[in-house]
């Protein structure tokens, strides 16, 4: 997805180098539809320079800060020499990433959608999250709580969370859930703590996972579930769930697991 506005002063911005001269290079900037911008030959390197294709070559992909816009002469003047080494590989990194979300954007509506309907859901991304990427990445971790407050369908809901799920890649994820556990008979705080037991494994959990199990506010317990990825998270947390619920209602006691806490609304 590209921008249809200009950059502002100040920004980084990602360009391929299309035309060098001797007072400069003039670049295409990826990231913005139909906009150019030159980098003068005092802002291409620190120093001297005599020849500036010792610099930069044609078709190569450089990070750019922008000096100035003059948006009636379509001008934007650019340097890179006041980029570091830290700001260039973030900037590619972001840059690559938001390629990597505009595929996933056409897997989850379909390669068939209209310009207007990408836009509009792209918009709805960037408005809640700042970017494609972050809005794919908190949709594989926290699924579709985490697009709930956007206009965005049931549909298009679902069809970003199976593609978040399926495509990206996070260190770490870490979900929720919470059971009710009740018990009638006179053993029962026994048996609830058996329960609590059973929902923690017994150490027979994944050894990818950290799974911990703690007291919200009775009959209501919390159980957490950090992983590699969301699909086994999501396994061992209806695990942890169907234990602990085993355990209760062999006991004559009922169990009921939900994901959202519900202690302080009662």
């Amino acid at each position: 997805m590209k921008y249809s506005g200009w950059p502002d002063s100040g920004d980084l911005v990602v360009g391929t180098v299309d035309e060098i001269t001797d007072f400069g290079v003039f670049v295409d900037l990826d990231e913005y539809e139909d906009k150019r911008g030159l980098v003068h030959i005092s802002e291409v390197a620190s120093g001297w320079i005599k020849n500036v294709r010792d610099h930069v070559r044609p078709g190569q992909t450089t990070v750019c800060k922008v000096l100035d816009v003059n948006e009636n002469s379509r001008q934007v003047d650019l340097s890179i020499k006041d980029v570091n080494d830290h700001q260039r590989k973030e900037a590619i990194q972001e840059w690559k990433n938001e390629q990597k979300a505009d595929k996933w954007m056409t897997l989850a509506i379909g390669e068939d959608a209209s310009d207007e309907q990408f836009g509009a859901i792209a918009n709805e991304l960037l408005a809640e999250f700042g970017s494609l990427y972050d809005g794919f990445e908190e949709a594989a971790i926290r699924g579709e709580e985490t697009l709930e407050d956007t206009d965005l369908d049931g549909e298009e809901i679902a069809a970003i969370v199976e593609t978040a799920r399926d495509n990206v890649s996070v260190p770490f994820v870490t979900i929720t859930g919470y059971v009710d556990l009740r018990s009638f008979d006179a053993a029962g705080v026994d048996t609830v703590r058996g329960a609590l037991e059973a929902a923690e494994g017994n150490g027979d959990v994944d050894e990818e996972t950290e799974l911990d199990v703690s007291y919200v506010g009775a009959p209501e317990y919390r159980i957490q579930v950090r992983a590699p990825d969301y699909k086994l998270a999501e396994a061992e947390l209806r695990s942890s769930a169907d234990r602990a619920e085993s355990f209760v209602t062999e006991r004559g006691g009922t169990a009921e697991f939900h994901r959202e806490r519900r202690s302080d609304d009662e």
